[in-house]
């Protein structure tokens, strides 16, 4: 079997598709993208795969190492990205020609299904109670909120009576009956940190991510030593090297490698074999699309560590289209208890919609994130 042909689209709400064709007919889905860098990520996809069209789309390992270790530079965003989605439709088409899901040729899954958690708008009191009691009326048993919005290395204590006022809220509408996650997308300095990390403990949630950027593992460490709540972080980690430093470090209890980020299916396996052997949970980050979601969860199906699932239903980014939109068997993504079984089709183990698609590919999108900036003009983190 050889790959013959490749196709990109770049779907609404903010996605980017592969297509990999086999000359035995044998098609695999991958979702190569990098928020607010699709374009270029698009370029990084064509430059690899280039470099694969007539080759054996089964040497996934060797087709790995050849796409990260035969350039001279390597790792970041862009190129890991691309490498992800790569991946993707290789172990896609594998389970496809021995109809068997991915897990099955991972060694066989340890669970069948995962808790999923929902991301929850609204950083007005009563509006996040609103949008809280939606979720939980769905069945979802852990949600996740944003904790700040930008701050300055120094900052009023206003921003953080928000986010204590709407946590008062949170527990006395609902107790201990959900769990909260709450990320703070690395917009906070340590002086701040330090403070919020003390401040948030009597609400017991049940991770803060990002509390610093993962840049800044010193004062990630520092952290750590201040509190008992446990700490995530890994969406902007894109590869087993740049978690060997965040598991040495001994502050981090809960990895997120996104599975469109950080090389696929076949990085994010060894990512979090390391991380159990420190006693580390992973909750692979996916705000994206139906494909990505899909990799995880055989990922999922595979990592004993694997504690809960990020997913994008309804999620704020998703206005124009949403994660169901694209697949063609909307039940395998059907939510119960706030859980989602494995998918168990060939594969990534969904169908997906090539028609619509391709008809979605014709708007595209140009989506980029905000620039925000402190009130002296000055750069604030996003």
């Amino acid at each position: 079997m050889k790959i013959i042909a490749y196709e990109l689209f770049k779907v609404p709400p903010r996605w980017l598709f592969l297509k990999i064709v086999t000359d035995e007919g044998i098609i695999g889905w991958g979702e190569p993208v990098l928020e607010g860098k699709a374009d270029t990520v698009c370029a990084a996809v064509r430059e690899l795969m280039d470099t694969l069209i007539g080759k054996n789309p089964m040497d996934i390992e060797d087709h790995w190492n050849m796409m990260y270790r035969g350039g001279f530079y390597r790792g970041g965003p862009i190129l890991m990205s691309a490498i992800a989605g790569i991946d993707q439709a290789l172990w896609d088409i594998k389970g496809k020609f021995y109809n068997a899901p991915i897990y099955e040729l991972l060694g066989g899954k340890c669970r069948t299904e995962i808790e999923v958690y929902s991301w929850v708008g609204g950083d007005e009191p009563q509006v996040i109670l609103e949008e809280i009691q939606k979720v939980v009326d769905l069945g979802f048993r852990t949600i996740k909120i944003n904790g700040t919005n930008s701050m300055r290395y120094l900052d009023s204590y206003a921003e953080i009576d928000a986010l204590l006022e709407r946590m008062d809220l949170i527990r006395e509408r609902f107790g201990n009956q959900i769990n909260v996650g709450i990320d703070f997308h690395g917009r906070v300095h340590k002086p701040m940190a330090k403070i919020l990390v003390k401040k948030l403990e009597e609400y017991n949630p049940i991770f803060i991510e990002e509390p610093l950027l993962s840049e800044n593992m010193e004062g990630i460490e520092q952290l750590a030593k201040l509190t008992h709540i446990p700490i995530a972080l890994g969406e902007r980690l894109f590869s087993r090297w740049d978690f060997k430093r965040v598991l040495e470090s001994r502050a981090v209890d809960i990895i997120q490698p996104d599975l469109s980020h950080a090389g696929g299916i076949t990085e994010c396996r060894k990512i979090a074999s390391m991380a159990e052997a420190y006693d580390v949970a992973i909750a692979p980050h996916c705000p994206l699309g139906p494909i990505a979601l899909a990799a995880c969860l055989q990922l999922d199906a595979v990592a004993h560590n694997a504690a809960i699932q990020e997913q994008s239903l309804g999620i704020h980014y998703n206005t124009s289209n949403d994660l169901l939109d694209y697949v063609s068997n909307r039940e395998v993504f059907s939510y119960d208890r706030g859980m989602v079984k494995i998918p168990s089709g060939p594969g990534l183990g969904i169908t997906v919609d090539e028609d619509y698609v391709k008809k979605m590919s014709l708007i595209g999108h140009d989506w980029h994130n905000p620039i925000w900036r402190n009130e002296d003009g000055s750069i604030a983190e996003w």
